[in-house]
């Protein structure tokens, strides 16, 4: 088991910095180029959440490995959110004036086996991603 924990700054460039980060956590474990692309997108998507509706505080992230099994946390101390079953849902947004699509846990959940989020209003969120990858034999 490998376990790393990175907190950035909540700033857009690190959105790249956490896809990169990612990318080197899981190269060890052979991924397909799929699959490497997949979870780079659910990150992307998921430190995007954390960077925009997660206010000016540092974000955190948790990259966890077990054979084959990645577990990825995004947590912010933002704003948190009131209904997630609402939030989950394709195309709803909480920021229209900045043209956000409100895809993100749609992408999220296309991209990985499973996403769970924990979140309370005013103290924050947890989104918890896991894939597995293919074994190649």
């Amino acid at each position: 088991m490998n376990r790393v924990c990175i907190k950035m700054d909540s700033l857009p460039e690190n959105i790249s910095f956490a896809r990169v980060a990612v990318t080197a956590f899981i190269s060890p474990l052979d991924p397909t180029v799929g699959e490497t692309s997949d979870i780079k997108t659910a990150v992307s998507e998921a430190v995007t959440n954390a960077v925009i509706h997660g206010g000016p505080d540092p974000f955190e992230m948790v990259l966890e490995s077990n054979d084959k099994k990645i577990i990825i946390e995004v947590s912010d101390f933002g704003i948190g959110i009131e209904d997630i079953e609402t939030a989950r849902q394709p195309l709803f947004t909480t920021k229209e004036d900045m043209e956000r699509s409100g895809l993100g846990f749609t992408v999220m959940e296309s991209f990985m086996d499973t996403v769970e989020i924990e979140s309370a209003p005013g103290k924050g969120t947890k989104i918890t991603m896991v894939r597995t990858l293919a074994s190649k034999e």
